[in-house]
């Protein structure tokens, strides 16, 4: 029955949503003849032509019949966004969260996404920086000087790039170096000790021969206070340059040349205790502290503090050969990313886990040559092929700290210490040692190839038809080699649990003042006090179980092995069909059917698991480990299709964009924390409806004002085998119903000083927190999110300009991503969002 209303609730919705989008559409389309008179009276308030290249030819944002956001240097400048992080504040579709490390960072665009966690995991939104794909969340911008625009493509673009982009594209294009001697110095103060300084200058070298040069510097105390380790958490400390040279032998010969490098050694990022549950005693117990449920008091208890040393590096060039009738691009690119952290995974000062260490490397080389027609003829089209070669290396530890054994010892009520030599026939002490737990490696080799294109035969004046396609094929090779040294969790407890029953029972009988040596004296206690003895009889029945839980690295089984392989080989098509349709100069129309690809995944982490069909031939071969259990090794490929409808509106001083979408992934890639690693499974199949709107309005020459918003209604279609159970039917946790932005920019002169005062505001509706019905009850709160930023400043005509800025001014407070706190069962721990931030910022231009 809840499934059934959910489904009419979701119907109702998605109507609404319908006709939300059709009348926002007919609105528009009925003032056009007004906004069309308007300009004709009052050409002074005139809004910027935008142009993008994310389509792989330049083409104005008017007349691109994609759904697509678009944030260029100005914004970027004034609203202060230092990462890709800020963008959501202003592309309401795009949502984007930083995890554990100041690596890890997810993208989603409209409720899809993943990536983070697992380096096995590519992103289902793919990264694109001056046309080279960044294969791992890349969460920075700031080490991009001169940033030109960073485009946000909406749903599948498999048929214009070669690699992941399942469910969008986050493109961010760099100015190229210049013939005139030009550049900028700044520096920003702030907050929390905070310095940031860069400076890019960019001039000829000779007359077919120019260079750029750019670098920064970003430092912040941290704004979380770690009263375990006394080490400030959430700070700054990171480093980039950048270097450039444009080449051009001729008028249709270009070279474009970009090297660049950037190094974080930072303490990040605080989980704060968001539900306290039964372990909590126990640790308070040790020694330990936790500051309970008060995630936003900044406040952490940690026994040592969570490190990270990051380094990302990479050399590109770019050719272009104008041939005439057509344009031949290559771009080709090698790049390797470093990480070293180490985490107190249990989120407390109690030494429960000495270490989480990870060291990953990535080293990824990419090519991508393309033609573009240059005719002015009925055709335009563009056909190019994408390689993808990358090696992954993965080592890992998790060991014990030195208090576990008295945290086991607490949450068993020394149970275990009596089962040792009586059960298990080993000295008392022996299981849950410091330095126990364990030692992992893993490794993929990726290949890839593509062929892409698309074709658009103008009908006529007005009407344009697209066919777009795509071939990929993508072959991994992964392995593991894990060793666990955690001696209890190799123990098979089934057999022994006629034994554990009745130490159990006995233990409890003593502790009474029974003799469970004595039959009379305990048929008498039971005769005297039968629910009491029922009681003790139902925890001895459950003691297997309850020891169970506590076997939290269970014996790993490599792979490949005798039954598993360690190779995937993935194929696919893709397509996208679209009619363009200019209703009047002003007013464009489209329809599309674009389908999208991700490849295979693996889980190259603890939680991979044989599947069902693997480990019944492993239990035939006799190549079992101790409890080991039932999984995944990897997640089949995503395939993903979208449904749009959309209409584009463009005059002097008002422009508009609404998009109407049903979008699904077959086979969505779900990655799911389980309390000591992650989970990876394919959800049978995810869809979205929704609705898209943005506009832009010079209201009057010296008012921008800026709005959008988007309405999402999602759902697992079907999804039987989730870690949570079955989620057929259900909403997915942690995607808003509606996300929206307003942002005013009020443009002024003073004494010859070009002024502005800005702000913008964030509106994401309330969501769940977690699929797992019981964790979302534990936790008993939704994530809903109502942000401000603002920003003044003025420029001299010399080329100064400062700026004073803010960023989430009203303090607006809210769980980003939350889970279960690592061996503390109905304990919750989460991430809280930034604080308030604000500054200074000085810039000057040359």
């Amino acid at each position: 029955m809840k499934i059934a209303k959910f489904r009419a609730d979701r119907a109702s919705s998605y109507k609404s949503a319908l006709c939300l989008g059709a009348g926002l559409a007919a609105i528009a389309s009925i003032s056009a003849p007004a906004f069309a008179q308007d300009a004709d009276e009052d050409t002074s308030r005139t809004l910027q032509t935008v142009t993008i290249t994310a389509t792989k030819r330049e083409q104005t944002l008017q007349d691109v019949p994609v759904a697509v956001s678009v944030v260029d240097e100005s914004v970027i400048e004034k609203s202060e966004i230092v990462d890709l992080g800020d963008l959501q504040s202003i592309v309401p579709s795009l949502r984007v969260s930083q995890q554990q490390s100041s690596a890890n960072t997810n993208f989603i665009i409209r409720g899809f996404g993943n990536g983070s966690n697992n380096a096995g995991i590519e992103p289902s939104v793919g990264v694109f920086i001056d046309g080279v794909y960044r294969s791992r969340s890349a969460s920075q911008i700031s080490d991009l000087p001169n940033i030109q625009r960073v485009e946000v493509l909406r749903g599948p673009q498999s048929t214009l790039f070669g690699k992941n982009a399942s469910a969008g594209v986050i493109s961010i294009i760099t100015k190229k170096p210049q013939y005139e001697w030009g550049g900028n110095v700044e520096g920003t103060i702030s907050n929390y000790d905070g310095y940031r300084l860069g400076g890019y200058v960019t001039g000829p070298i000779s007359e077919n021969l120019a260079f750029s040069l750019g670098g920064g510097y970003n430092t912040r105390d941290g704004y979380a206070e770690d009263i375990g380790s006394g080490v400030p958490s959430n700070e700054r400390d990171r480093w980039n340059i950048r270097g450039e040279m444009l080449f051009e032998p001729t008028d249709n010969m270009s070279f474009r040349l970009i090297a660049d490098y950037d190094e974080i050694d930072e303490v990040c990022c605080i989980a704060a205790n968001v539900v306290n549950g039964p372990t909590g005693a126990a640790v308070v117990a040790l020694g330990g502290q936790i500051v309970a449920e008060d995630p936003f008091a900044y406040k952490v208890a940690y026994n040592f503090p969570s490190t990270n040393q990051i380094s990302n590096g990479g050399v590109s060039l770019q050719g272009d050969f104008d041939m005439g009738a057509f344009t031949l691009t290559s771009i080709t690119a090698y790049r390797k990313s470093e990480l070293t952290t180490d985490q107190d995974s249990d989120f407390t000062s109690a030494d429960l886990l000495s270490r989480n260490s990870n060291d990953t490397e990535i080293k990824t080389f990419t090519q991508e040559v393309r033609l573009t027609s240059n005719g002015t003829g009925p055709v335009d089209w563009m056909v190019g092929a994408f390689y993808f070669d990358e090696s992954v290396d993965i080592e890992n530890q998790l060991l014990y700290g030195s208090q576990i054994r008295g945290y086991i010892d607490i949450l068993s009520s020394g149970l275990l210490t009596g089962l040792e030599p009586t059960v298990f026939g080993v000295a008392p002490g022996t299981f849950f040692q410091p330095g126990q737990g364990m030692t992992e490696a893993y490794g993929q080799d990726n290949t890839a190839a593509s062929l892409f294109g698309t074709v658009d035969y103008h009908i006529n004046d007005r009407l344009t038809a697209t066919f777009g396609l795509n071939y990929t094929q993508d072959n991994k090779d992964a392995f593991a080699n894990v060793v666990s040294t955690d001696a209890f969790a190799a123990v098979d407890l089934d057999p022994l649990a006629p034994g554990i029953q009745q130490v159990t029972l006995g233990g409890q009988l003593i502790q009474a003042g029974v003799d469970p040596t004595n039959p009379a004296a305990v048929g008498a206690f039971a005769t005297n006090f039968p629910d009491i003895f029922a009681a003790m009889q139902a925890t001895a029945a459950g003691a297997t179980g309850s020891l169970q839980q506590l076997q939290f690295f269970p014996q790993f089984l490599d792979f490949p092995n005798a039954v598993e392989g360690g190779s995937t080989n993935d194929e696919d098509t893709s397509v996208t069909l679209r009619l363009a349709y200019d209703l009047t100069d002003n007013i464009n129309l489209y329809g599309s059917y674009a389908t999208g690809f991700k490849a295979t995944s693996w889980n190259l982490s603890r939680d991979s698991r044989p599947t069902a069909a693997s480990y019944a031939l492993l239990a035939q071969g006799g190549l079992l480990t101790p409890n080991l259990t039932q999984g995944t090794r990897y997640a089949g490929p995503e395939d993903s299709e979208v449904y749009e409808l959309g209409i584009k509106g463009a005059y002097s001083n008002f422009a508009f964009n609404v998009a109407i979408f049903d979008q699904t992934i077959e086979g969505f890639q779900s990655n799911a924390f389980t309390g000591t690693g992650f989970a990876l499974t394919n959800a049978g199949k995810q869809s979205t409806q929704g609705v898209e709107a943005d506009i832009q309005w010079n209201v009057t020459d010296q008012l921008l004002v800026s709005a959008a918003g988007t309405y999402l209604d999602p759902v697992y279609d079907s999804f039987p085998n989730s870690a949570s159970g079955d989620l057929s039917g259900r909403k997915p946790y942690g995607i808003p119903d509606l996300s929206t932005s307003l942002a005013a920019t009020y443009s002024f002169t003073v004494n010859s000083l070009d002024s502005f005062i800005r702000a913008d505001w964030q509106y994401e509706s309330p969501s769940d927190y977690f699929d797992d019905p019981q964790d979302q009850a534990l936790i008993d709160m939704e994530k809903e999110v109502s942000t401000v930023n603002a920003s003044a400043g003025f420029t001299t005509q010399d080329g100064l300009s400062v700026t004073l800025w803010g960023r989430n001014i009203f303090d607006d407070e809210y769980i980003t991503v939350a889970f279960p706190a690592v061996a503390q069962q109905g304990s919750l721990s989460g991430y809280p969002n930034q604080p308030a931030t604000y500054g200074v910022t000085v810039r000057k231009s040359f």
